[in-house]
């Protein structure tokens, strides 16, 4: 079914039917395995990185290109006023210049105090007002390494027609991103503590999606950065960090701290739509699974290290498979080979052409944990700002680069109070707590504890077969 008057999406293996903005938003994944991009990359409105008007504004205007009338009228409106109402700062996503020409996007004042409220409080509202036009129920099921999933539960907690279900993994995700997701007492959510690694979880959540008997009992999606509505969500803010550098915003380069790649391909989306940016840096930790597949081809799952910078303990970063598509020429025999492969044996090496395109369209840095500490540190000495782990991680691959050439924007993507050990470790003091993270400790924690398998987790949230 081709749907031509509206906004269509195209799963990366090219065997799934095309589905309009809410099809995606309400499937997460295509019922090939394969995630949903764009049919047609639309073009961002004229002037959308100009000067004028607010963010939520302009956060409206990047978004309804993709949306076009596939929800009710007013949908994006509610979505986008939510910015607004639950952010803490009036820019929503301030640009910070910390040093000559190298700045920060802060993405940490939304309600968890990490990037994921930016995207998935938006998302909640458009979920729920396709749901109500549909009459149905879902059920959604995520995967954290700590800030997904408390930004999903802090967004979807409560809602009429939506079940959530998250799976983090045990003693891998920090006390404070544990406690915003256990202590919500929301009877629509279910926490799940995997035995395991983040990969593990993500695993588990692609497991639920493809099962048969699930699908047939159940509207299943997810919240992840597979779901191609949150990772549109994310791409407002490129536009508002364009639009705050001016005339300089086609020199810049953007420094993304990256874990599932997610945050990265939606600045590779920003510059598709025709963002003026002049290049895009994955920075890793040590899990550097992305680094080692664009030097040496070979893209290869092994077991996550943990780090300071938890969030990015990631080994098998789901939204690569977007980037390949769309660096192959959209080739879609080649993708579903290359994915359904790594998903058998964990490992795949890239043919040339297909490495070199991919390096022309983003670059990747790993940086180390001595690196990440040294970063807090300086960052705090020269600049009086304490910043989480994984700031650190981009600040410090953004200082590599020249900055004659033209601005560098590292992503700050959490509140450094989500990470006290870590930055009580690098700076002998725990960062002082904004008003959202206060109370946590004390509260009453719910979850359950399980092996990473399909029969642990269905068992443990006791779905229907």
């Amino acid at each position: 079914m081709v749907l031509s008057s509206l906004p269509t999406y195209i799963s990366t293996r090219g065997a799934s039917p095309e589905v309009d903005f809410a099809g995606a938003l309400l499937a997460g994944v295509a019922p090939d395995g394969g995630l949903y991009v764009p049919r047609v990359w639309p073009r961002l409105p004229e002037n959308v990185a100009g000067q004028g008007g607010d963010a939520t504004a302009q956060a409206a205007a990047v978004l309804s290109p993709f949306i076009g009338e596939a929800l009710p009228a007013g949908a994006l409106d509610r979505a986008t006023a939510r910015l607004s109402d639950q952010f803490a700062h009036r820019d929503i996503a301030p640009l910070v210049e910390v040093a000559p020409g190298l700045f920060m996007l802060e993405l940490f004042h939304g309600p968890t105090a990490a990037f994921k409220d930016y995207a998935m409080q938006m998302v909640a509202v458009l979920a729920e007002t396709a749901l109500s036009a549909s009459d149905e129920r879902l059920l959604l099921v995520t995967a954290t390494s700590g800030d997904t999933g408390a930004a999903a539960v802090r967004a979807f907690g409560g809602m009429e027609r939506i079940d959530l279900v998250v799976l983090h993994p045990l003693g891998r995700v920090s006390p404070v991103q544990r406690l915003q997701m256990t202590t919500t007492g929301a009877a629509n959510v279910v926490n799940l503590a995997v035995r395991g690694d983040f990969d593990d979880c993500q695993r588990m959540v692609k497991a639920l999606l493809k099962d048969p008997e699930l699908r047939a009992a159940r509207r299943l999606s997810s919240v992840n950065s597979i779901n191609w509505a949150r990772l549109a969500g994310q791409i407002p803010y490129y536009a508002s960090a364009a639009r705050a550098l001016g005339a300089e915003a086609g020199q810049a380069t953007y420094v993304v701290p990256t874990g599932n790649f997610g945050d990265a391909f939606a600045g590779w989306g920003a510059r598709r739509m025709g963002l003026p940016m002049a290049g895009l840096v994955a920075a890793t930790n040590c899990n550097d699974a992305l680094v080692r597949a664009l030097e040496t081809g070979v893209y290869e799952q092994v077991r996550a290290r943990p780090t300071a910078s938890v969030s990015m303990d990631v080994q098998a970063p789901s939204n690569f498979e977007r980037l390949v598509f769309e660096a192959s020429g959209r080739d879609a025999d080649l993708t579903r080979g290359l994915f359904e492969d790594f998903a058998r044996d964990g490992r795949i090496t890239l043919p040339d052409d297909l490495r070199t395109a991919l390096r022309r369209e983003v670059s990747a840095v790993s940086v180390s944990e001595a690196e990440t500490a040294r970063e807090i540190t300086r960052t705090w000495t020269e600049c009086g700002r304490v910043i989480c782990p994984h700031t650190a991680v981009a600040l410090h691959a953004a200082r590599r680069l020249d900055r004659t050439a033209g601005p560098v924007v590292a992503l700050s993507t959490a509140h450094p109070a989500k990470f006290p050990e870590a930055v009580e470790a690098a700076l002998g003091f725990a960062p002082e707590r904004p008003p959202r993270l206060e109370g946590l400790e004390g509260l009453s924690e719910r979850f359950k504890t399980v092996d990473p398998t399909l029969e642990s987790v269905l068992a443990a949230i006791d779905l229907p077969r």
